[in-house]
């Protein structure tokens, strides 16, 4: 077995990604996953689904209620935005869909889980190309998390090796993640990536994050597998 690395699995097409990504360098993966008050278990079941098959050490789902703040299409009663087409969604200003210091939050709980494990490697699937303009996906605030982990940790005060916090997709653009995901032989028909599935957990085509998977399924092109409901339902 490889060494440890916690990698933080949402169910999605990136995180997945991660997880392949992480298995093929050589690293035996711990995913961790969240029930955070999200507005559906879709994503969970299939964070589920991918720890399963792609290998995973052990899924850890944390539990932590971010609906006590609200503040987000995803844990509060704000409808989640939709779209005829990707060059609707706007680049000027953070969308509703952001669920404030999400990644900040994820990340500690990473960390804790490392020093437990063991692990010095973190993976998580942020990316600075295809998004929807979320402030803690960018470079700077995953460098910077890095520094203050190192910092936070028992090993950095007993000279132990220091925490790399990995972010392979974060210059890859949706179809490029696409493509290293196939080469890596993963099954997207068994991720979610979207805001607002239906009790079926059929992806509605049409909020930010579907747009964009499926604007970089087109560029890759490849059918995306996953179930979509029908478009006048």
């Amino acid at each position: 077995m490889g060494r440890p690395a916690i990698v933080l699995l949402s169910g999605g097409l990136d995180s997945t990604t991660v997880l392949a990504i992480a298995k093929d360098q050589g690293f035996t993966p711990y995913a961790l996953s969240f029930r955070y008050g999200q507005r559906h278990s879709a994503e969970l079941v299939a964070a589920e689904r991918v720890a399963k098959t792609l290998g995973a050490a052990r899924h850890v789902v944390a539990d932590i209620d971010l609906r006590v703040f609200g503040g987000s299409a995803l844990t509060d009663d704000i409808s989640v935005p939709k779209h005829d087409s990707v060059e609707e969604i706007s680049s000027d200003t953070v969308p509703v869909t952001y669920v404030p210091a999400r990644n900040t939050i994820f990340l500690s709980f990473a960390l804790a889980y490392a020093e437990v494990v063991g692990s010095t490697d973190i993976f998580t699937g942020v990316t600075a190309v295809d998004y929807s303009g979320y402030p803690d996906c960018r470079p700077e605030y995953m460098a910077a998390y890095e520094a203050m982990a190192n910092l936070a940790t028992k090993a950095s005060m007993e000279g132990g090796s220091p925490l790399k916090l990995h972010s392979p997709l974060i210059t890859m653009s949706k179809a490029d993640i696409i493509r290293e995901g196939l080469r890596l032989g993963v099954d997207y028909s068994m991720t979610s990536s979207c805001y607002d599935p239906d009790a079926q957990g059929r992806a509605c085509g049409h909020c930010d994050t579907c747009l964009l998977r499926l604007k970089g399924f087109t560029e890759a092109g490849v059918v995306d597998p996953a179930p979509y409901r029908p478009s006048n339902a």
